[in-house]
């Protein structure tokens, strides 16, 4: 197997990490961009370099058990390994490197005995917090091993599905990053497909939905999500939009809703079916086997495919999961992007407005634990007031019952590109709203809100008041939508809020992501859209 040349650098950096003292080095990659050649390149170049030396490599589910072994096994086929995993109903700790589930090995430290490198596939999902299953048997081993054993992490997303930064803060498991490759890069290098998306309005309301320790509360989140009238007009999206596609997998907020979405799809005549962690582990094999032989067209599940899940064909993605963890949704988006035969891209149908509130997937950062991601407030349109989730009528008399009655009869997904210079499809403007903005030391601007969905909205800044490109830009912004060219562009702030009659509405706008904020690059206009001064 020939190594790309990110994979042989990251092997590189690893080795280099190592000499330069560091003790628990990290390798990222993107979902798709071949981390088990790098795992087992790197085990076979290091035991083949020092061959005392014993390797356990350690994931999380089955599936990638088999994956890293049959990985290095077609590297080195004489390699001397062992498998111990009680999903594949082998235990075996005789080999010189030992590939398992941490679930049957987190107590078995003191048959491993002598280790020397533990590589951690995953890695995001070590705990911050001195408890799991990682921490144990890390911790066993260094009291066997006379010291912290060295560990390599290998990962798509550098912080965890729940909380911040795996090399940065209290509790911190890796000392730095090596290595890090970026999506954007890969896909312009044609190692992964592009995901796309199309037109619509985000449309599972999670302003009720209160937020603990940096996710959305799950039993809230599930009654926001598992409506009757959503989920059928959400299903009947994803079968409008899936005609052409081949391979769809579902992501749900909860067991009953992957089920309701399952019946959902079954009823357009559509081979569908669900995986949780409740399923049998024999009903669960059954149905991956068929799923990758094509033999199910749709899978949905809660919880169980949103990581360490490979299946080059999907190109079909519903995610009908509302997320504040920026790993959990690149960790799903990545279930679509690997490369395949005749697989030009992938759809990505976003029902949880995720794609707005993450930013462009090349962009994401992690966070720390509970910080980031809406708090249990949300803003006004109207005036900007910041106020409870749960609030119905603003002081200033804007009803959000009414949008949120709205909202249930539309079951679109965003229209949000996901790569940063990308620019969106056109998305639908409900209501604009205009107020002055002031920022200390600077002249006021003029705030433009673009209303699209419930709580979705984008900004933009007008600056009458400021000098050189950003006035001329204030300038062309007013002509463009000034109704008659007869006239000048205000001068203030005040002035423009008094000549808001001039101006035509915009009805759809397009938008890019700038790497910070979300840009609007182009619209359209028609009378029919509300307009307000705030």
């Amino acid at each position: 197997m020939n190594l790309r040349d990110y994979q042989q650098k990251a092997i590189n950096a690893a080795y280099d990490a190592f000499r330069d003292g560091k003790r628990r080095p990290l390798i990222v990659i993107p979902t798709g961009g071949g981390k088990s050649p790098v795992l087992a390149s790197f085990i076979k170049n290091t035991i083949q370099s020092w061959p005392d030396t014993r390797i356990l490599c350690l994931v999380h589910v089955k599936e990638l058990v088999e994956q890293n072994y049959r990985t290095l096994k077609r590297i080195w086929p004489e390699a001397p390994v062992s498998v111990y995993s009680a999903g594949l109903k082998k235990k075996d700790l005789s080999g010189q490197v030992i590939i398992g589930s941490i679930q049957s090995l987190y107590k078995r430290a003191y048959d491993l005995q002598k280790v020397d490198i533990v590589i951690v596939d995953e890695a995001h999902l070590i705990p911050a917090s001195g408890d799991g299953m990682y921490r144990k048997l890390l911790d066993d081993l260094a009291k066997i091993n006379g010291g912290d054993v060295p560990v390599l992490g290998l990962t798509a997303t550098p912080f965890r599905l729940s909380s911040g930064s795996l090399v940065e803060g209290e509790g911190k498991v890796f000392d730095s990053i090596c290595h890090e490759v970026g999506l954007k890069q890969l896909i312009d290098r044609g190692y992964l497909v592009t995901p796309v998306t199309k037109a619509g309005l985000a449309k599972i309301d999670t302003s009720r939905v209160h937020t603990r320790a940096g996710e959305f509360m799950a039993n809230e989140l599930q009654a926001a999500a598992d409506r009757a009238d959503l989920v059928t007009a959400a299903v009947a999206e994803i079968v409008e939009a899936g005609a052409d596609r081949k391979s769809w997998l579902c992501f749900s907020t909860g067991v009953d809703h992957a089920f309701h979405i399952r019946d959902a799809i079954r009823e357009h005549g559509i081979t569908c079916e669900t995986v949780t962690g409740d399923t049998p582990h024999a009903e669960r094999d059954r149905i991956i086997r068929d799923f990758k032989a094509g033999k199910i067209r749709c899978v949905t599940n809660d919880s169980v495919l949103t990581t360490g899940f490979d299946h080059p064909p999907i190109d079909l993605l519903a995610v009908l999961r509302p997320t504040q963890s920026p790993g959990l949704w690149l960790q799903m988006v990545g279930r679509g992007t690997r490369l395949f035969e005749g697989k030009e891209n992938c759809l990505v149908l976003d029902f949880g407005g995720n794609a707005v509130r993450h930013g462009a997937l090349d962009q994401i950062k992690g966070r720390p634990k509970g910080e980031g991601g809406p708090a249990p407030q949300k803003e006004c349109p109207e005036c900007h007031l910041v106020v409870p989730a749960g609030t119905i009528t603003c002081s200033c008399g804007y009803v959000w019952e009414i949008e949120r009655r709205r909202a249930m009869h539309d079951a679109k997904a965003a229209a949000v590109p996901l790569l940063s210079g990308q620019v969106s499809d056109w998305i639908r403007v409900k209501r604009v709203t205009y107020h002055e903005h002031r920022k200390p030391g600077k002249p006021p601007s003029l705030r433009v809100s673009y209303l699209v969905g419930i709580g979705s909205q984008y900004s933009e800044w007008v600056c009458f008041e400021h000098d050189g490109p950003a006035a001329k830009k204030a300038q062309n912004w007013w002509f463009v939508r000034a109704r008659s060219a007869a006239g000048v562009e205000p001068r203030s702030v005040q002035e423009a809020l008094q000549r808001l009659h001039e101006l035509s509405a915009a009805t759809f706008i397009k938008v890019r992501f700038n790497g910070q904020h979300w840009n609007v690059v182009d619209c359209r206009f028609d009378a029919s859209v509300e307009t307000k001064a705030a």
